[in-house]
């Protein structure tokens, strides 16, 4: 956070060429933003500030939260999943006290992002987009920033496990049904296949995200 205050400025030349201190974040006031979608978290500990002798004040605060996103996993394990992440302040108006701007452009903060985030997850970091709007509540208008993070799945380990031992199934099933095979080693392949299919079946079940409206397409099949 970055935010100016024209009443705590110096001249360094007055205080032995001090051009910045290092102060408690509650010793001047501060902006305060809430994450919207943000349902747990920890805060951080690091409740410092720098104030520079023009009266810029940086505050940086590090923290974990966890956030609540609609999952769409129609096309899963091929899905690609984009979540909302908030930021505003509803205890000023945009109009008249608090307006926040975006320091860094969706380019930029998308190349930091990725500088940051592991790449060797589940999830592919693909895309950030960022919306500066204002939202009306009680007819009032307050600054709301979004960032719309894409992420894409790494299919590998879905396809090694799940999509690959069920083609090898059907595969196996056809051949036993139209083999030369006796109608009872037949029966006794299909048994071995039915169970082989459901323990595939309770696999992609612990597998599945819960949260979505829709069951993939990999599960209705």
């Amino acid at each position: 956070q970055e935010w100016k205050n024209p009443f705590a400025t110096w001249d360094p030349r007055d205080f032995c060429n001090i051009s910045q201190v290092i102060l408690p974040l509650d010793t001047y006031w501060s902006p305060p933003i809430f994450i919207l979608e943000r349902v747990d978290g920890q805060n951080s500990d690091m409740n410092y500030m720098v104030l520079k002798h023009n009266g810029n004040f940086n505050s940086t605060r590090p923290f974990q939260v966890t956030l609540t996103c609609s999952l769409k996993i129609l096309k899963f394990p091929f899905d690609t999943q984009t979540c909302n992440l908030s930021v505003a302040s509803f205890l000023y108006s945009a109009v008249t006290d608090l307006v926040m701007k975006t320091r860094r452009t969706a380019s930029e903060s998308m190349k930091d992002s990725q500088s940051f985030f592991l790449t060797d997850g589940e999830w592919k970091f693909t895309n950030l987009s960022i919306i500066e709007y204002t939202e009306m509540l009680d007819d009032q208008g307050f600054s709301v920033i979004t960032y719309m993070i894409s992420m894409e799945r790494r299919p590998t380990l879905y396809i090694l496990n799940l999509i690959l031992p069920t083609c090898a199934l059907y595969l196996l099933d056809m051949a036993v049904l139209f083999g030369p095979s006796s109608l009872e080693e037949k029966i006794n392949f299909q048994i071995a296949i039915i169970l082989g299919s459901s323990m595939l079946a309770v696999i992609l079940n612990n597998s599945l995200p819960t949260s979505s409206n829709k069951p993939p397409v990999i599960g209705t099949h």
